[in-house]
């Protein structure tokens, strides 16, 4: 189900995705994509979600069909928490399991340390504690010179194997994410190659999964290192050999580790 709502001025898109058994009362699973992506990027695990959870994904506001913010608005990490809020509070949703690629997750570990009685678990697949250690404020001068949609390609191999390179489904990934606005998406990427908060990792106290790239192009090689000595609850599983793009390329893979994790831990709450 495709829906809106408004919030700060803005029509914010998301979808919910419940195949679960009407007697039950699911638990929610919140789905946020990463930069230039949008809540579509997700559609592939949902049929393997949707029997067990309700799927809840939300184009951040900017990306997808949301609105796009006037120039002037604020851009922020508490703005963008502010928003997962309102879609929570819409939906009447007290604590969600979240789930965060990328930038997306960036909102999830900030919503663990600043809201932790609203997430239950945490789940974070190419997602660092920021985007600083990167060559992130780089791309800004490549996508002036370029263009998105060539500057992606040029750097493709930062978020699939080679293997993929010109396949319909690389193809089919340049055309989403190129049908962005690009000032915004100018800002978004710039804001976010600023952002760094490993010494506030201790903050995050749910249990957490932290999917890493082994290959991954986006940052530095010990960039994920404080995942796994600062967050407590911290479950770290390392896709050896493999780009950025994990969620887009291995959603099946992606999808079962998620739930051995969520299983896992509604088993132990329900012991305990």
């Amino acid at each position: 189900m495709q829906d809106f709502f408004e919030h700060d001025g803005l029509r914010l898109n998301y979808y919910v995705d419940d195949f679960t058994d009407p007697w039950t009362d699911a638990p929610t699973l919140l789905l946020l994509h990463g930069a230039m992506a949008n809540a579509q990027r997700f559609a592939p695990w949902v049929p393997g979600l949707a029997r067990r959870y309700r799927v809840v994904r939300m184009d951040m506001r900017g990306h997808g069909h949301s609105s796009v913010p006037a120039p002037a608005s604020e851009l922020s990490m508490q703005v963008l928490m502010r928003d997962t809020l309102a879609l929570m509070d819409h939906l009447g949703c007290a604590r969600v399991h979240f789930v965060g690629n990328s930038a997306g997750g960036y909102v999830g570990q900030h919503l663990a340390m600043e809201h932790p009685e609203r997430i239950e678990t945490l789940a974070l697949f190419g997602s660092a504690p920021g985007l600083k250690n990167s060559q992130a404020s780089s791309w800004l001068a490549h996508v002036a010179q370029r263009g998105l949609r060539n500057f992606l390609a040029d750097t493709i191999d930062d978020r699939f194997p080679p293997h993929l390179a010109g396949t319909p489904q690389v193809e089919h990934f340049l055309d989403a994410l190129s049908d962005n606005d690009v000032p915004f998406i100018g800002r978004f990427v710039g804001y976010m190659s600023q952002q760094e908060w490993a010494d506030q990792l201790h903050r995050i106290h749910c249990p957490t999964l932290v999917v890493v790239p082994g290959a991954g192009r986006i940052g530095a090689a010990d960039v994920y290192r404080p995942m796994r000595e600062c967050v407590p609850r911290a479950e770290v599983l390392v896709y050896e050999g493999e780009r950025h793009s994990i969620c887009e390329y291995l959603p099946d893979r992606c999808v079962a580790d998620l739930l051995s994790f969520l299983e896992r831990h509604r088993a132990l709450a329900h012991d305990a």
